[in-house]
């Protein structure tokens, strides 16, 4: 798996994981920010937070024009630097005036500026590693390890973001509580209109933080130190950037010869592949086929930021206990995915002393998750922002498994073409959310539980199910989709077909908010159906023109 790779994809991984974990720790508690600081409806939070993510995936598509003309390496590194002002800005405490909103929506404009400079163009580079002929045949395998270095950032995000929450939170007096935000938000904007029942449910929370003033004190002051800890989470990031700025020119000479395009190639370089303009036409209509496909998958995935997150705070259970409660600490998490590397390694490595060593390593991680288990808590409290660290956890304990399984398959000369798995992706994608409409029936819909409706909170148990039956979706489909564009792409618009991809997760982002609409007085388990139907027709489409796709593959 990790055999002859060259050394720049690790160094261009571990820069992209140093972005990624700040991103995340950002992105895990953006809704919940907007929701508790501004007050926000989840239609307004579903815009903002769709426009956003449209933002940040349309620019890779200027940032790549831009690399095609000026280099890969100068927009990765100016992005760095805007990034980093965007993230800055976003940290500073402010209040809930124009200026506030202004100085927030500049931020996330910074940010998608940043990050369409950086993340499409480094990805090119890593796809350039790849254009010497001695490395061809490891192109997805490449991908895979790469996706699994964002992911390993990711994993940590949502775990920063809570301690920061909670840590800020405590230094105020003060602990987490969903139900807070909205309930105080209802007193400040019409107190005389709350119900009876909403009223006393903020009464008797307010005496549970253990707070003697006034009610309408209370909720001013549980407002500014919630908006204050999740401007700390945001601080988080520019920590992050430094990280990976330093990584990237640190080893910067292990790839430095694939920072180059068609127009800055240096004579001893691989030559770029010439193509007829016929031949260039099919390829990008290839690829347009494939990005229409797409958008629907990250229309649904992208739901872990909004409507999963609504579904975790408002209808999941906050507390777990015993083995469940365990995974709810990124510690046991990672030792689980140490176990998993460490039990390959036992039967991959070609030498009784690297068995050896791989077995010590797993017994030493299970003794560490036996004394775990003993020590646990008797119970956990469970933050909504917290489930978003499953997803990236499945990813990277998944990727040897994957890797290992399309490995055995082309042996036998029998693995799927990257749009077939695309394919096979969009199927899975729509079993994880028949997996949250069957879980949701009988809840009541968010607007009858605004109203007091009573509910029977569900187990932790079915977020976590539908976010690893969701990562197997992904991992048959982003970092496959990512490596057929870095192969087919025509050399002259490398940049631009990256670009491409990353525009059509861009529209799919923003059409995350066509359910963050529906959030409100439809049965929930018909709000996942409607994204079940659409990723079973963007299967069918995929299949259909399976053979033209292949054609170029």
């Amino acid at each position: 798996m990790f055999e002859g790779q060259p050394k720049g994809l690790y160094a261009l991984a571990l820069a992209n994981t140093g972005e990624r974990f700040g991103y995340y720790t950002m992105l895990a508690i953006f809704t919940l920010f907007l929701q508790a600081k501004f007050g926000y409806s989840a239609g307004e939070t579903a815009t903002i937070f769709s426009s956003f993510l449209a933002a940040v995936y349309f620019m890779p598509f200027i940032g790549g024009v831009l690399a095609d003309k000026y280099g890969f390496g100068k927009m990765v590194t100016l992005g760095v630097f805007i990034m980093f002002v965007g993230y800055l800005l976003l940290a500073f405490p402010t209040g809930t005036d124009l200026f506030g909103k202004t100085l927030m929506f500049g931020a996330l404009a910074l940010i998608a500026c940043g990050t369409g400079l950086f993340k499409g163009n480094l990805q090119v580079m890593v796809g350039n590693l790849y254009d010497a002929p001695e490395y061809k045949d490891k192109r997805d395998t490449a991908f895979s390890l790469f996706y699994m270095a964002i992911n390993i950032g990711a994993l940590f995000a949502p775990t920063a973001a809570t301690k920061m929450t909670n840590y800020v939170l405590g230094l105020n007096g003060y602990t987490y509580n969903a139900q807070i935000p909205a309930l105080a938000h209802q007193y400040m904007d019409n107190s005389a209109g709350m119900t009876e029942q909403s009223a006393a449910t903020l009464e008797a929370l307010k005496a549970a933080q253990g707070f003697t003033g006034s009610t309408a004190d209370f909720c001013q002051s549980y407002i500014e130190k919630l908006s204050e800890a999740y401007n700390y989470g945001f601080a988080v990031a520019c920590v992050s950037l430094i990280v990976s700025i330093l990584i990237y020119y640190g080893f910067r000479n292990t790839f430095k010869h694939a920072d180059c395009n068609a127009a800055t190639a240096k004579v001893g370089q691989t030559p770029a592949e010439e193509l007829s303009p016929a031949e260039t036409k099919q390829r990008i209509t290839a690829l347009c086929l494939v990005f229409a496909v797409v958008l629907f998958f990250w229309m649904a995935f992208h739901q872990n930021g909004l409507t999963l997150t609504f579904f975790a705070r408002d209808y999941t259970q906050a507390e777990a206990s015993g083995v469940l409660g365990m995974t709810f600490n990124v510690f046991n998490l990672v030792l689980v995915a140490i176990l998993v590397y460490a039990l390959f390694a036992v039967f991959q490595s070609n030498t009784r002393r690297g068995k050896t060593v791989a077995g010590v390593v797993s017994l030493a991680v299970l003794g560490a998750l036996g004394f775990q288990y003993a020590s646990r808590e008797e119970t956990v409290e469970v933050l909504p922002q917290i489930f978003q660290q499953f997803n990236p956890f499945f990813v990277v304990a998944l990727t040897p498994f994957s890797l290992a399984l399309f490995g055995a398959l082309a042996k036998r000369g029998k693995e799927p073409s990257a749009p077939r798995k695309i394919g096979l992706g969009m199927l899975i994608a729509a079993c994880g959310f028949g997996l949250m409409a069957f879980g949701s029936m009988g809840l009541p819909t968010p607007d009858a539980l605004a109203q007091g409706a009573e509910v029977s909170l569900v187990s932790p148990n079915l977020l976590i199910s539908t976010y690893l039956v969701l990562t197997f979706a992904e991992l048959l489909l982003s970092p496959m989709g990512i490596s057929f564009v870095s192969k087919v792409a025509p050399p002259k618009y490398k940049g631009m077909m990256m670009g491409g991809w990353f525009v059509a997760t861009a529209v799919g982002n923003y059409m995350v908010a066509i359910i963050g609409y529906l959030w409100g007085g439809i049965e929930l388990w018909i709000v996942w159906s409607v994204l079940i139907v659409l990723c079973l027709l963007s299967a069918l489409f995929i299949f259909s023109i399976m053979k033209k796709l292949e054609k170029v593959a």
